[in-house]
Parts: structure tokens; sequence; C-alpha cells
């Protein structure tokens, strides 16, 4: 491991290696400061302009945009409730919160902090466990991977706290947008209504880009435009007892997001929900949550790196992509004339334990870059919102047309923000939706794996430990609190009665 991690450093310190990973963290930033381009699109644009650099040199930057991508969406997460991708979701729901109670710049750095602990806490995980743990990743089959997507389904749906029956709602509407399109397994056109433009599905970036930043701001124009938020600048800079309060859930994070991020096709996204769903069921300040809790943005933030670093553990060992961008960057090593599987390691161990060095280097330089930052970005909010409104919704459609080059993505974004601010109206909880959409054309095909493996018997969920195990404890989420409330219930009922009695004797 030693003798590895020496070959590491030779090869990614480097000063051109050095130059091109800052490099690639940089634009990797502004490109996730872009709504609807994300890690996946920028790793795809930039690809060809990599192909007169040696492999190792163009996979440190690419793989600087993928990670450096995952934080520029969180700015915008934060500071105008605009998700950049899908992973940065969660850390809408208390980062704008934070952000609208002039914290902005203490929600960004300890984004940043818990990014750089996970990645470092995955990293290591990533160096020593790489080839076993791949080996383990084989072992979830169809049955597996339908098990842990419902059991994130009902995380999310359970953290609504008293809104259960408003969580279950929202997520199968969400599995319902998402059977629009072609089937998985049978081909036909489904819910299309003859529009070619929804063969593919509803688009997953407009519908959040809709659903948060056009719906907020609607909603902010009906109740009237906030006063811009005048707080100095040591007010949003983090403190010794957010770093405190965010620890334990920053270490969650990471741990829900690794074991995640082995899985291939698990990804990022599922992650961040499910870490934000565990850490509030955890955390002493379950109220907070939803209103601008730190640990509902160091949580996500965490598991989303450590997931993404953990995506590279079966596309380095196995040649199976962890996620959207990982696959992205296994055609590139395709490209470079590189078979990433078990013999990689061996063959060209320059090159692998470069990039997994490069992955440290460029987390050092992506905090150092963004932590003194933080509150810079964060002066964003002076500005009266009158004036951001505009720019917010300049900033949706451009990011919407950018996804297709097709005006329909501009018209799925005011559907949905029209439909975000009737939610934000009636309160109704965004995040189940949002799962259930990304969630449903990965469900659906493990569900037709999962019934053609059983020839028709979904009881085959119930042979497999793993998958059994899931669905147990899926089902324990959502029937503990049912019969935990009943119990006090009793019990109040019970004391209330003996007080009752005890008054009436003593009279």
């Amino acid at each position: 491991m030693i003798d590895n991690l020496i070959l590491g450093f030779q090869t990614a310190a480097t000063p051109e290696n050095l130059l091109w990973c800052f490099l690639g963290v940089f634009l990797g930033t502004v490109i996730g400061l872009l709504p609807g381009l994300g890690s996946t699109t920028g790793v795809a644009v930039l690809l060809p302009l990599t192909f007169a650099f040696e492999p190792v040199t163009a996979l440190i930057l690419l793989a600087g945009i993928y990670y450096g991508a995952q934080y520029g969406g969180t700015i915008t997460s934060v500071l105008i409730a605009t998700p950049g991708e899908a992973a940065s979701v969660v850390t809408t729901i208390d980062g704008y919160q934070m952000a609208r109670k002039g914290r902005g710049g203490a929600a960004l750095a300890i984004a940043a902090i818990g990014s750089f602990i996970a990645a470092i806490l995955s990293l290591a995980l990533l160096m020593t466990l790489a080839p076993p743990l791949a080996q383990l990743a084989v072992r979830f089959g169809p049955a597996e991977n339908l098990a842990i997507m419902i059991l994130g389904l009902v995380i999310v749906i359970t953290f609504q706290g008293g809104k259960l029956v408003r969580g279950a709602m929202m997520a199968m509407v969400g599995l319902l947008l998402a059977a629009v399109g072609v089937s998985t397994g049978f081909g036909e056109a489904r819910f299309t209504f003859g529009d070619t433009n929804l063969l593919s599905g509803i688009p997953f970036v407009e519908v959040t880009i809709g659903l948060f930043a056009l719906g907020e701001v609607l909603h902010q124009i009906r109740v009237g435009a906030a006063a811009p938020i005048k707080t100095s600048f040591r007010e949003m800079m983090i403190s010794g007892k957010d770093v405190r309060r965010s620890l334990p859930a920053i270490l969650r994070g990471s741990g829900v997001g690794f074991v995640l991020g082995i899985l291939p096709g698990a990804g990022s996204t599922l992650a961040s929900f499910m870490a934000y769903g565990i850490e509030r069921r955890v955390s002493r300040n379950k109220e907070n949550f939803g209103r601008g809790a730190i640990e509902g943005v160091a949580s996500p933030e965490s598991a989303n790196n450590a997931a993404a670093n953990a995506n590279f553990i079966p596309t380095l060992s196995l040649g199976i992509p962890g996620g959207a961008t990982t696959a992205v960057l296994l055609g590139a090593f395709t490209i470079y004339g590189l078979q990433p599987g078990p013999l990689l390691f061996e063959t060209q161990p320059a090159l692998v334990w470069g990039l997994l060095v490069s992955f440290f280097i460029g987390n050092v330089v992506l905090l150092l870059l963004n932590l003194p930052l933080a509150p810079v970005f964060a002066q964003m909010l002076r500005v009266p919102y009158g004036y951001l409104y505009p720019v917010i919704l300049l900033t949706s459609i451009i990011g919407a047309y950018a996804v297709s080059n097709n005006t329909f993505s501009i018209w799925i974004v005011l559907v949905f923000g029209i439909i975000g601010w009737i939610m934000k109206e009636i309160d109704l909880p965004m995040a189940p939706l949002v799962l259930g959409l990304v969630l449903g054309p990965l469900l659906e095909k493990a569900l037709v794996q999962t019934s053609a493996a059983g020839a028709g018997n979904l009881g085959i969920l119930f042979t497999s430990p793993i998958s059994a195990t899931m669905l147990a404890l899926g089902a324990a989420l959502v029937i503990a609190p049912v019969v935990i409330r009943r119990a006090r219930a009793r019990v109040a009922a019970r004391r209330a009665a003996e007080r009752q009695a005890s008054s009436f004797i003593d009279s």
C-alpha cells in the first residue's frame, strides 16, 4: 500500500498534472453553477478536448470536473434554491432556509468541509477495500437493487414526520411521472399522447428547476418579496459550534454514501436522500429540519461526495459504471486504450494510483478554493430580491434549454414551476416526488428483471437474505412509529386516569 501511494503521488504531483487537476476542479465548479449541466454533461462535453493528453492527465482533469461540479451545484442550491443536479436536491431543503436566515456562508462552508472529510474517508476505504468490495457489489442482483430502492423511498417518505400520508402520495406521483415514456422490457410508449418529446420520459433536471427555483420565485412574489438579508460578514462564517454539531452528521453521511456508492446504479442521488432521512430520524433537533438545520446540509453533502468516490470501485475493479458520470469516464478509458477491471491495478498501477491520489489533491484544492469564498458567494443575498428574481428566472431557463437545446424543456420548467408553487401553497413535500421521479426508471428495470428471474413470482425478494433484510427494515420504519405513538398514547391515558382517580380519592 505504501509503495502504491508513493507511486501515486509521484504520478499525480507533477506540475502538469497538478495544473490540470486545479483546472478540472475550477471548471467543474463553474459548470455546477449552471443549472441543467451537472458533472455528467460537463465531462461529456469536455471529453474530446482531452484526446491529445496522456491518459492519466486526461482522467485527472475529468475527475476534477466530476467532483468540482457537485460543489458548484451546492452553491446554487443553497443561495437561490436551484439544484444543479439530482444529488444537490436534498441540500436545497435546509441549505436555502439557512441562506434566508443570513447563514448562507455557513451552509456553503459546512458543505465544503463535509465534502472534504467524506472524500478523505471514502478514498482511504477505496484504496484499501476496492477489490473485495467490488466482489460484494457483484452479489447485488435485481432483487437486492429493487429492495434497496424500496428502502430508499420508505426512508424519504418517513422523514416527512407527521406528513407520512402526504409523503407517500407525492412519492407515488413521482413514480407515475417516471412511467411516462417507453416502458422498460416491453418497448411500448406510455402516457406520451403522441408527443415525441415525451418518448424519453419527463426530464428530471427541468422538473427540479421548475419545482424549486421557479416555484420559490412564484411563492415569494405572491407573499411579497422578502427584504434582502443584512447580516455581517462574520455572521455568514462558520463557527466551532456549527462544526461540532455537524461532525456526527458528516460521519454518518459519509458511511451511507460510501456503502450506496459501491452499488452500480444507486449513485449519489439515492445516497444523499437516504443520508438526510437517516439524519433526521436520529437527530435530537428533528424540529429544525426543513427550517435551516445545518446537519441537513452536512449529511447529504457528505453522502454525495462519498458516493461519488465509491462509484469508482465497480468502475475500476469490474469495468461496471457506478453512475452516469462514471459511465462517461468508462468510455474515456476505452478511448485511451485502457480496459478497466481486476487486471487494471496490476497492468497500470501508476495510472490507477495516480488517479486515486489526484482525488485527494483535487478535494484539497476544492476546499482551499471554496471555503474562503463561501461568505463571498453568500453576499449575493444582500441584493434586493426584486433584482434576484429575474436573474434566477433567466438562469433557470438557460439551464433548462442547455440540457437538450429544445424549447420543450422550457415548457417543462414553466409547468412544474406552477406545480411547485401550488405545492408550497398547500404544504406538500417535494423531496418524495423528486426521488420517485429519479428512482422510477431504475425501480422499474429492477422490478422487470426480478420478475423475470423469479418466473413472474416476486417471492424471490424474500429468498435473498440481503433483500429480505432491507424489506424488513423498510416495514419496521413504517410500522414502528405508529406502534410507538399508540403505546405512548395508552401510557398517557393511563397516567391521566390515575391522576384523576388520585385527585378524586384525595377530595
